[in-house]
């Protein structure tokens, strides 16, 4: 007979000692006896029953709280027992269960038709900006209003960054397969666009594009392996050679720097201060650049082509996706290289792009060649939170600036807009 499963089937108890660090929810920190098969279904249950008083109004109506409940770093997702063997724990001893308010699941709001392909996508303050396989970049309200409708580019829009927004007018940049980069004037109270400088130096399409935070200068990669950094102010001149001009007065501008280092497409280049970037490649690298002086930091060496990465401040760590159905999380700060902090697999084919919330260390979302987008929390590496379902084929690119909103666009022409509902107010 075996005895470990005579043991189970007998319904063992293990002892659990819950804390938290949400203060209103706080409940006494004495050990609790409880089945070793409990799931959070029915530690929700026992947790709402010990709040019950701090839960109920004035007139006695109890308020039902849903929990996460957190193990050993890692939510559970699993009947506690088989949660502590895969952690190899021992529920000899007491079992600490640390509890939060789970997060609610995002509810969508809209559904923005495009007539090709969506391939980039930012959102700033109240204004969304798209570009598209068809050559156009689009300009929506948060709410899902069609502002402008801006021509220009002579091929696909692979990326768009808002610059700055201000109540009458608004500056952005966007880059192309044509090779070029624009930059745009967009005066909101007249509708009208005006394109203030063209980017002149990449030898193939541009995929990628990242403003600094003080927006004075933005960066961009591509299909030629560069890193260029440009000046965002449409005045900015290089000292031994004067910007040229187009018939059209259109100001062509040159970059401030053009870094080598990638031997395949940069698929995506983020600034992560005023002076320091990442980028991620198709040769299988991120790199970590001095964008003042023009060198490399560090780098990180994976087994796949990189498609996209995200950097968190909140937390220093990089989220990628590559050339199969894994997300993988590196630490910045670590002092192991290349070693994966966190894999986190549910897509079922490649994984195209991730971005992080600006809010919550733990969480970002990610989009694929499943059509699905997906919300994340990195303490649970194989059940994401929610499936963010819609698009009906492939995510292309996705944007969680506003934390308000969680945005996507893919190959069915959409943009798919969720309501992130654990926004903290003040």
């Amino acid at each position: 007979m075996d005895r470990s499963k005579k043991k189970v089937d007998l319904g063992s108890q293990i002892q659990i000692k819950f804390i938290t660090k949400q203060e209103i929810y706080a409940v006494p920190e004495f050990p609790f006896a409880v089945d070793s098969k409990i799931q959070c279904e029915n530690l929700n249950k026992l947790v709402n029953e010990l709040l019950k008083d701090k839960l109920s109004d004035d007139n006695g109506v109890v308020k039902k709280v849903d929990f996460d409940f957190l193990v050993n770093g890692e939510l559970l997702r699993t009947p506690l027992d088989i949660h502590l063997s895969h952690k190899n724990v021992s529920s000899e001893s007491n079992v600490v269960v640390e509890y939060m308010e789970a997060t609610p699941s995002p509810e969508p709001m809209d559904c923005l038709i495009h007539d090709d392909w969506v391939s980039a996508i930012h959102s700033m303050g109240s204004w969304i900006i798209t570009g598209c396989y068809d050559n156009s970049i689009h300009i929506w309200t948060n709410k899902g209003k069609h502002k402008t409708g801006i021509s220009g580019h002579t091929g696909p829009v692979k990326a768009v960054q808002w610059i700055s927004i201000s109540n009458d007018s608004a500056t952005f940049v966007s880059g192309s397969q044509d090779q070029s980069i624009r930059v745009w004037d967009w005066d909101i109270k007249k509708g009208t666009t005006n394109c203030l400088q063209i980017g002149r130096g990449h030898e193939r399409s541009v995929e990628c594009i990242s403003v600094s935070p003080d927006s004075t200068r933005f960066a961009t990669g591509g299909w030629d392996t560069m890193l260029k950094i440009w000046s965002s102010d449409p005045n900015y001149e290089p000292a031994d050679k004067p910007a040229k001009k187009l018939k059209s007065e259109t100001k062509i501008m040159p970059p401030i720097m053009t870094l080598k280092g990638h031997k395949e497409n940069i698929s995506s280049v983020q600034f992560i201060n005023n002076s320091d970037l990442i980028t991620s490649s198709w040769d299988h690298t991120i790199k970590h650049w001095d964008g003042e002086i023009g060198g490399i930091k560090t780098e990180i060496v994976g087994n796949k082509s990189f498609f996209d990465h995200d950097y968190s401040d909140l937390n220093g760590s990089v989220i990628t996706c590559s050339s199969d159905r894994h997300i993988r999380l590196y630490d910045l700060r670590s002092k192991e290289g290349s070693l994966v902090k966190g894999t986190y697999s549910s897509h079922t084919q490649w994984v195209t792009t991730v971005r992080w919330s600006k809010s919550e260390e733990y969480q970002f979302v990610s989009g694929g060649y499943d059509n699905q987008m997906k919300l994340w929390d990195t303490r649970s590496p194989k059940v994401p939170l929610f499936e963010l379902t819609g698009h009906e084929e492939k995510v292309m690119c996705s944007d969680w600036s506003n934390q308000k909103l969680i945005l996507s666009g893919g190959a069915d022409n959409t943009v798919r807009i969720f309501k992130n509902k654990n926004v903290k107010t003040n």
